[in-house]
């Protein structure tokens, strides 16, 4: 027959307190850092990354629209360079 030793439980029941003790003090260290990294960042003015990628679509686009303009320039200015000159 097995008997309980008094010390052994209460020695078990500390470690498990001690361990839930850990485990909150984690959760509340997690969450102090994070807060104090979000500040940190907020304070930094950085961008987030759907800001970042609206941007860089934003100037492709552009890009694309300054590509079509600069060949309807030279469209045009072939036109002109091929008429002669109207007389007035």
């Amino acid at each position: 027959m097995q008997t309980r030793n008094k010390v052994l439980d209460d020695l078990s029941q500390l470690m498990t307190n001690a361990m839930g003790v850990a485990q909150g003090a984690r959760t509340e260290a997690e969450t102090a850092m994070k807060s104090w990294m979000d500040r940190w960042l907020a304070d930094r003015d950085f961008v987030t990354r759907e800001e970042f990628d609206a941007v860089r679509a934003m100037a492709q686009k552009a890009r694309e629209e300054n590509e079509a303009l600069k060949a309807r320039i030279e469209a045009m200015e072939a036109g002109a360079a091929k008429k002669p000159a109207a007389k007035e």
